[in-house]
């Protein structure tokens, strides 16, 4: 097994998990079995409790595990499913350490960080990469070189340099190079991560320097003196337009032949698929193609991070469809005050997404109304599945003080609530559905026509469901109910006849999770088209829109 580690200095959120995904998608095309694993040092078990305005947004992996952004990273580039395996954090390994203590398996010994501790990351780590039958695993260590919490991993890191053969260790470090306000390009920050790099034993085979321009020359030389690597061991890394741009940047700078080198590989043959695909991305900044404006309604817009799978997802399908897209961010407590309407009615589209608690939701509840009101593509996420279902109950249905019981425990119209079995579970999160499940739809549906299928699987993040009490109400009313679990008693899509409403569709799950570059969610590629669709017929007709 050869394993590439790659550690970031100077600040954090300098793009470790793009460029980890970057060249695993660049070996990837190269022929060779790759699998990622992400080190995330802090203490929770895992992200599923972890506010978004923090860490952006929770990513549900296939078997239910939640986890930070940078798994969608890697799912999306190198176009792979992953599991709980592959995310390791400080509280896992302190966890397993602790409950072997209790166990008696430690043998009275004094339990420390070294060894016990550093042999357990490094035990993860090998047994995950054998499992996977990769030929390169490649470890992404989350924070920034100097962080108190890091050291027990980097002194793991450091074993296994020693434990391993040259050519199967790579280490890749991922650095800032920051801009004077004259346009200099300055070297003295990547200099000091190095350095703490080294005091920890570490030298790092290639230093990604990230910066807004490409690096000089002569920058590229000061820091291969200063650092101790080759001038062609420093990559250049400058802004983007599209991050599916970056595999492209790193290997015309040379970073795979530098692998290559360093870790004895003898595949040079590349697949072009990402090369055809990066060509695609290019219509989304032409002025020659159609654009639409989207309206996401959340209550974390303030970090855009926060639905970073959404935005990729939207991306996917605009790519595919030809089209280019402005995301119009609108917080969902705004609507509740009478604000950003006439934004939302100028929009193509209205997309309300997934999320937790009372905030914000009555202007979510807003937004939808107006979007079936005024007959405007409209595409609903679990959360957003949920208030569609409020929504028409009050307006439609004409139960005025409907609503889910975890906005109102009270409501005398509990048109989404826990079910049975789920209210004798008591702890926390124990009744989220999480990760893949199946959906059956029903046949000559809209739904089963997006998919082109009648049985899917698709991602779940939620605890409450659609009242079985009062679908009758709703379907009498109009709304359908195009797709539900095995059982039939769980609703998972509803959608709107076209006669009375152009595209109506929400899910309770997430598609956004399982959409790629490559191949785009069917609910997100049916949503551009109808807001592409929806533009067409306003630009033909005069607006009655204010």
């Amino acid at each position: 097994m050869k394993y590439i580690v790659v550690t970031g200095g100077v600040i954090s959120g300098l793009g470790k998990g793009i460029t980890t995904a970057s060249i695993g998608r660049i070996l990837k095309d190269r022929g060779y079995n790759v699998v990622p694993i992400k080190i995330d040092p802090y203490i929770n078990i895992d992200a599923g409790t972890m506010n978004p305005f923090q860490h952006g947004e929770v990513y549900v992996l296939a078997d239910g595990t939640e986890v930070d952004l940078d798994f969608g990273h890697y799912e999306r580039f190198m176009d792979i499913e992953l599991r709980r395996e592959h995310n390791i954090t400080t509280g896992v390994i302190y966890l397993a350490v602790i409950e072997r203590e209790r166990r008696g398996e430690y043998l009275g010994q004094t339990v420390q960080i070294i060894p016990h501790v550093t042999n357990e990351i490094k035990d993860r780590v090998r047994s995950v990469a054998a499992r996977s039958k990769a030929e390169i695993c490649l470890v992404e260590i989350g924070g920034t070189v100097g962080d108190i919490e890091s050291m027990p991993f980097l002194e793991a890191v450091r074993q296994m340099r020693r434990e391993e053969r040259r050519e199967d260790f790579l280490l890749v470090h991922v650095t800032l190079v920051p801009l004077t306000t004259h346009g200099e390009q300055k070297t003295k920050p990547t200099q000091h991560s190095v350095k703490a790099l080294r005091e920890l034993g570490l030298q790092p085979d290639i230093i990604v320097a990230r910066c807004k321009e490409p690096l000089s020359a002569s920058v590229k030389e000061k820091i291969a003196m200063f650092c101790d690597v080759q001038k062609r061991d420093v990559i250049s890394a400058p802004d983007t337009e599209e991050i599916y741009e970056v595999p492209a940047l790193l290997e015309n700078e040379g970073i795979f032949e530098r692998i290559r080198e360093k870790m004895h590989l003898n595949r040079t043959r590349k697949n072009k698929e990402w090369e055809r695909l990066v060509e695609r991305c290019r219509i989304l900044h032409s002025n020659d193609a159609p654009k639409v404006k989207i309206a996401i309604v959340g209550k974390y817009t303030g970090l855009e991070d926060s639905y970073l799978s959404i935005k990729e997802a939207i991306k996917h399908a605009a790519m595919h469809l030809g089209c280019s897209y402005e995301n119009i961010w609108i917080e969902a407590e705004d609507l509740e005050d009478g604000h950003r309407v006439k934004e939302i009615l100028r929009a193509d589209g209205v997309l309300v997404p997934g999320g937790f608690g009372e905030r914000g939701a009555e202007g979510k509840i807003k937004a939808i109304e107006i979007a079936r009101e005024h007959k405007i593509p409209f595409l609903g996420l679990c959360f957003g599945f949920q208030l569609a279902v409020v929504e028409f109950a009050r307006n439609v249905v004409g139960l005025k003080n409907a609503n889910s019981t975890e906005l109102c425990e009270d409501t005398p119209f509990p048109v989404v609530d826990l079910l049975e079995e789920q209210r004798s579970v008591d702890k926390k999160g124990g009744t989220m559905r999480l990760g893949n499940s199946i959906v059956v739809l029903r046949e000559n549906s809209l739904a089963a026509s997006i998919y082109n299928a009648t049985r899917i699987v698709e991602r779940h993040r939620h605890r409450y469901e659609v009242n079985p009490a009062f679908v009758d109400a709703l379907t009498d009313a109009g709304l359908i109910f195009s797709g539900t679990d095995l059982s039939g008693k769980r609703m998972e899509v509803l959608e709107m006849p076209v006669e009375k409403h152009p595209f109506f569709f929400a899910v309770q799950f997430h598609p956004e999770f399982r959409s790629r570059p490559n191949r785009p969610s069917p609910p997100f590629k049916a949503f551009i088209t109808a807001c592409m669709r929806h533009k067409r017929s306003l630009s033909s007709t005069p607006s009655t829109r204010t």
